[in-house]
């Protein structure tokens, strides 16, 4: 494949992203990776930072960029590292989350309820290994190995999935960035300079543990301060029950729910299989068809639909209570009794309308995805076995906490 240039994207969080290679070009050119520049990466969180508009596609050109600085200082100590593993690592962070759907994790499991985004990814790498166009066309073997962790250089594998992968330090850094919540600020190139290899597995330098605490302590304050925002936590709700109530109108053959758009194939079809999805469909399928669709929506004759279509569009969404202790008997009857007084529908249209549920985190598990020290004794140890390490003392445990949600208007 000759590639006489090179492409220069300018990213306001990295600054300039280098592609140097054929193959990452025809990817990034593809329809299917250009989808993602019409997915939002924090799905509604801009109904509380209005800043948080950026895209998948900035992310994972963002986490490909991490990866060539990873691959990098890897080499630079040693670690050997082959042009076609390079090649195949950054191939597949740029692809890793090219199965997102509309509004990524928000609807996930509502629009396809058995079928995940990590599925979707590698389902669509094999198309692209598999097309008749001569510059994919069996080119992602390796990086679908890589993905799988199915290559036997496991630390590959871990930059793109592990505790301290490159896709996290991007969208910290970038969620940061864009909501504006300094919290969320990580010290990725301190990281990045901090890792090596032992045993064919990802490890960070003794003298980087300050570093990786941080970034775990930033991942949990950003996990609840932005991520699990009581707002955005009432809007993701929201546009959940809109997309449940039109399946449910949708199976009571109600056509004032069908758009004409690839929504009807989805809200038709909510239970298929991985296997028997239309995976062009798919990858056609955006934001912008949701978006669409409410806007209809507002002014359907269903009085629930309408109702949550219009809150979501003019940001009067569910009211939302977050609390650490289980959601009380009377706590639940008074907000049921609050909303059937101002919306006296029948008991399975309330639902739509008022509900509870819980949100949980385990920041870090010690389990087989540890994060691995490498002393300067020589030896490696587990960071949570390490003296006075901050994750000993409160990020490995979990939180998990309560919510009720109901329509105030």
């Amino acid at each position: 494949m000759a590639f006489t240039h090179r492409k220069i994207i300018n990213d306001p969080v990295h600054g300039f992203i280098t592609i140097n290679d054929p193959l990452i070009f025809e990817i990034i050119s593809h329809p299917f990776y250009q989808r993602l520049r019409r997915i939002q990466q924090m799905a509604l969180a801009q109904l509380v930072y209005p800043g948080a508009v950026h895209t998948r596609l900035h992310h994972s050109l963002g986490a490909y960029h991490l990866m060539c600085i990873a691959i990098n200082e890897l080499r630079d100590k040693g670690i050997e590292i082959t042009s076609e593993e390079a090649l195949a690592a950054k191939a597949a962070i740029l692809l890793h989350d090219i199965g997102h759907g509309p509004y990524s994790h928000a609807l996930e499991k509502v629009l396809l309820k058995d079928v995940s985004h990590e599925d979707l990814s590698l389902v669509i790498m094999h198309a692209l290994n598999e097309e008749t166009n001569p510059n994919l066309k069996g080119h992602l073997t390796l990086a679908i190995k890589i993905f799988t962790n199915q290559y036997h250089k496991k630390f590959l594998h871990q930059l793109i999935s592990g505790q301290l992968d490159v896709d996290r330090l991007d969208y910290l850094s970038r969620d940061s960035f864009f909501t504006g919540v300094s919290e969320g600020v990580v010290g990725y190139e301190r990281i990045l300079k901090m890792l090596t290899v032992s045993d064919n597995e990802l490890v960070v330098e003794e003298k980087g543990i300050n570093s990786v605490e941080k970034f775990l302590l930033s991942r949990q304050l950003m996990y609840w301060q932005v991520y699990r925002h009581k707002t955005v936590v009432a809007s993701e709700n929201m546009l959940v029950k809109i997309i449940e109530r039109a399946q449910y109108l949708f199976e009571q053959n109600n056509d004032s729910v069908k758009t004409g758009s690839l929504l009807d194939y989805f809200l038709s079809n909510p239970n298929i299989k991985l296997a028997e999805l239309d995976l062009h469909a798919y990858c056609n399928f955006d934001d912008t068809d949701i978006l669409y669709a409410i806007k209809q929506w507002q002014n359907n004759a269903d009085p629930i639909l309408s109702k949550l279509c219009k809150g979501l569009l003019n940001r009067k969404c569910f009211k939302c209570q977050i609390q650490a202790e289980p959601i009380s008997d009377e706590q639940w009857e008074k907000a049921l009794g609050a909303t059937r007084t101002k919306h006296p529908f029948a008991d399975q249209d309330v639902a739509f309308l008022c509900f509870k549920g819980t949100v949980s985190n385990t920041l870090y598990k010690n389990d087989n995805e540890t994060i691995k020290v490498l002393l300067k004794s020589g030896e490696i140890s587990n960071i949570s076995a390490i003296q006075n390490a901050l994750i000993v003392e409160s990020l490995s445990a979990p939180v998990k906490k309560f919510y009720i949600c109901l329509l105030n208007d």
